[in-house]
């Protein structure tokens, strides 16, 4: 039975043309060579699976090569290059630091710097996962790192070069290796799945890249990985199987169920998603790239970034003229904002389910009104300062509530009437008769929206009957109806008045029913411009009573229901 070698061994590269994905690198590296310009020590830093180890061997053979290529290439036919590549040259060291952290290694290793090549001109240490070592170690091999023989070269690899310290940093040529692209994986997959006499889809080895997240040693496991699955086939349904891998058809489906406010639909694909073992936040993480993709989709140039295959790609496309710019900034929030509040919240599936009902109320008004103008929406009261800035008295009063002036109180704006009327019940046209009738009725709201804008002159004696007609209406808010009957309005302005009360809780009291307030006083004095102002005043501030007799007293003045509370309850103060 023949001996199996995994692709990430038997396809590592051996020259510094075969190394995928880092050709800025390369090129320098082989101009160093060149120009027989080598640092005695380098670091080369990047994720796992990138080529770091590689090229730090390709580029130990290369500088002891006896007869370079015409490309600056390592000839593999000289002395030196055979015995690196039957791995029994003198002249390389690999040190793995995570198990040779100590002090001891490193004085080994620096005993070892001291004696001269056999063959070739340098002797290369080659220390990966140079940040575990001790920091001990690290001090121990300062000084021959900055000042070692002519023959020794020095090159450390590492994933995290921020664990290192400063003073070894300051010793090296720093190379930092990016993530090899999609693009590069898939292509280099291609080539070893030729050279393995398999068959690969290329949506399959797309989905390989994406799951190697960059690189290459991971992505050539997981291609071993799948053709044993497969036995040679390697298909886009079997690797997204072989990898638990959500496939894209859900998105779709759930992207088409969100476009046609389909709650139902929508929870039941997410339903299915969840039986099959993902976990939540891989779903909402993945709605939200999906979007993002569609986002991408929209424009032919920037679809070129969406790394994926022909057939899919084409998909991407066709989906995107579905949706609408708006609506998808709006759901990669949306999805966004679940994916951040995931953590934290205590019931996560709800979570995500209350996001795909937003999603779909997104498409409740696909076509944009006829006149393009923004619809207005009902914005909640809030509390303001004052308009005009006022220097602080010595004895600190609470601030006047502005209560702001709310929108008119037209009613959300309705579907559209096209929408409505588009699809009579003998086809699928529209006819001119519902067109026209369609802007009449447009035409008569807009009508209707300017006569609302009153601004009808009124006095004060007008106000406070409108005030007190309010308050009188009120049956079972009576804590409001004592504050409004006990506190009257006083004017500031043509449209602008002022009410003074004594306490904080009457405020609150006329706060939190300020809109109803202002609703009725603009529809019964027939001026849309009226606002309110609420204060406590300031000479209440110190409360003039001291026995508690006194104080309920004061209290009863304000709400007299007091008085006859305490005479069911038999209360007596002293």
């Amino acid at each position: 039975m023949e001996h199996f070698i995994v692709s990430a061994r038997k396809y590592r590269p051996s020259t510094f043309q075969s190394v995928v994905g880092q050709k800025s690198l390369t090129t320098t590296l082989k101009n160093a060579i060149v120009g027989n310009k080598l640092a005695h020590a380098y670091l080369f830093n990047g994720p796992r699976g990138v080529g770091k180890t590689t090229c730090a061997r390709i580029f130990a053979k290369t500088i002891n090569c006896l007869n370079l290529t015409p490309e600056h290439e390592a000839c593999n036919v000289c002395e030196s290059c055979v015995a690196f590549n039957e791995q029994r040259s003198y002249n390389i060291h690999e040190l793995d630091a995570a198990s040779n952290n100590s002090v001891d290694d490193i004085r080994i290793l620096v005993d070892q710097v001291r004696i001269p090549p056999q063959i070739g001109q340098y002797k290369v240490y080659i220390i990966d996962e140079v940040h575990m070592l001790s920091q001990s170690a690290f001090n121990a091999f300062l000084k021959t790192l900055e000042e070692p023989p002519a023959h020794a070269i020095f090159i450390l690899a590492t994933t995290e070069k921020h664990k290192i310290i400063p003073t070894i940093l300051s010793r090296c040529q720093v190379y930092d290796f990016n993530r090899i692209s999609i693009a590069d994986t898939v292509d280099h997959l291609q080539y070893v799945a030729q050279q393995e006499g398999a068959n690969a889809e290329i949506e399959a080895l797309n989905v390989i890249a994406q799951k190697a997240d960059g690189g290459m040693r991971d992505a050539l496991s997981i291609f071993d990985q799948t053709v044993s699955y497969t036995g040679g086939n390697v298909t886009y349904k079997a690797v997204i199987e072989n990898l638990n891998v959500l496939d894209y058809e859900y998105y779709f489906r759930l992207t088409d169920a969100i476009l046609r406010g389909s709650v139902t639909e929508c929870l039941v694909i997410f339903n299915d998603i969840l039986n099959r073992g993902f976990e939540g936040q891989h779903i909402i993480t993945g709605i939200t790239s999906h979007f993002r993709d569609l986002l991408v989709c929209k424009d032919s140039v920037t679809a070129q970034l969406f790394q994926v295959g022909a057939s899919i790609r084409e998909r991407y496309i066709e989906m995107a003229q579905r949706c609408s710019n708006p609506f998808l900034y709006k759901a990669i929030d949306l999805a966004n904002e679940c994916d951040l509040n995931y953590r934290l919240s205590k019931n996560k599936r709800l979570l995500i389910e209350l996001t795909l009902i937003r999603l779909c109320q997104l498409s409740d008004n696909p076509v944009p009104p006829i006149d393009n103008k923004p619809k207005e929406e009902i914005k909640p009261i809030q509390s303001a300062p004052p308009p005009v800035a006022q220097a602080a008295p010595q004895t600190s009063a609470p601030q006047a509530t502005v209560v702001p002036k709310p929108p008119t109180q037209a009613a959300a704006p309705a579907p559209d009437p096209v929408i409505k009327k588009s699809f009579p019940s003998s086809g699928m046209g529209v006819s001119l008769a519902s067109l026209q009738n369609n802007e009449k009725e447009i035409t008569e709201e807009k009508a209707a929206e300017e006569k609302k804008n009153r601004a009808n002159k009124f006095s004060e004696n007008e106000l406070i009957n409108a005030w007190k007609e309010y308050a009188e209406g009120l049956k079972e808010e009576k804590l409001v109806q004592n504050s409004m009957t006990f506190y009257l309005p006083k004017m500031l302005g043509e449209t602008l008045f002022e009410v003074e009360v004594n306490t904080e809780i009457n405020k609150q009291y006329l706060t939190d029913n300020s809109l109803s307030i202002l609703t009725f006083l603009r529809e019964k004095l027939q001026n849309d411009d009226i606002t309110m102002t609420i204060k406590v005043s300031e000479k209440q501030m110190i409360m003039k009573s001291s026995s508690p007799r006194e104080i309920f007293h004061d209290f009863v003045e304000i709400n007299p229901s007091l008085q006859k509370l305490a005479n069911e309850l038999n209360l007596e103060l002293g």
